[in-house]
């Protein structure tokens, strides 16, 4: 009987090895079986579809961040690190009618192409802001006059810059509304680095739709929004 026992279980043992060899010589020769288990395969992490614009009107105005992950922000209107010294946001959102975000994305997937992507001062701006800026600083030179309204007040206008696709800055010769000669794009008398990075920037605005203005390097309209009606919805804070 013990030797009957002993027998059953190097048997067992055998039929055992033989069946692991089996299946290793299977996978080898199939790999659809091991591919086939997933019992210790990583998860894959989802990452969500951005919505598509495709059924919107091109005067619909949209949040940003909704239909692109990659811009750069630091909208300063939303704290008091801008020429008003003066938070006139509640919070920091870039909002745009729906042909200035197509062409917004155009010109960024064009900027990243060349090592840069696009960071937002300002987009959208309701009405009644404008009308704050104007009592801060009624100038015209500085701030547009609420009652004609800015193209801003129509979502048709943005102030950028550009960064790498780190995220460094790129040197532009001043900083954000700086009202001055150093800030126009018609001074010539800059470094070298700085005339190449506006030069950059105006010209693939341009390519996409976009005119400047003499005197701030930051600003630029979409065209096709000029004749857009000024807007005074305010978008929504947490």
């Amino acid at each position: 009987m013990r030797t009957a026992f002993i027998i059953i279980n190097i048997l067992a043992v055998v039929f055992f090895v033989g069946c692991r060899q089996n299946k290793a010589i299977n996978e080898a020769n199939d790999p659809t079986i091991a591919a086939s288990d997933t019992s210790e395969a990583p998860i894959q992490k989802q990452i969500p579809l951005l919505p598509s614009m495709d059924d919107l009107a091109d005067t619909t105005f949209i949040r940003l961040t909704d239909y692109s992950n990659d811009f750069v922000y630091d909208l300063r209107y939303a704290t008091e690190n801008n020429f008003l010294k003066s938070r006139v946001y509640e919070c920091a959102e870039c909002y745009t009618r729906v042909k200035t975000a197509r062409a917004l994305i155009a010109a960024n997937a064009d900027f990243m192409e060349q090592g840069y992507r696009i960071k937002f001062f300002d987009c959208y701006r309701p009405n009644s802001v404008q009308y704050k800026m104007w009592e801060i600083v009624p100038n015209p030179q500085y701030v547009a006059n609420p009652e004609k309204g800015s193209i801003h007040n129509k979502g048709g206008a943005v102030d950028i810059t550009l960064v790498t696709l780190e995220g460094e800055a790129v040197d532009m010769g001043t900083d954000f509304d700086f009202f001055g000669y150093r800030a126009y794009h018609d001074n010539n008398s800059l470094p070298a680095e700085v005339l190449k990075n506006r030069r950059i920037l105006k010209k693939t605005m341009e390519k996409h739709g976009f005119w400047s203005i003499r005197t701030e390097w930051w600003h630029y309209n979409l065209g096709a929004a000029s004749r857009d009606q000024i807007a005074n919805f305010k978008w929504p804070c947490p």
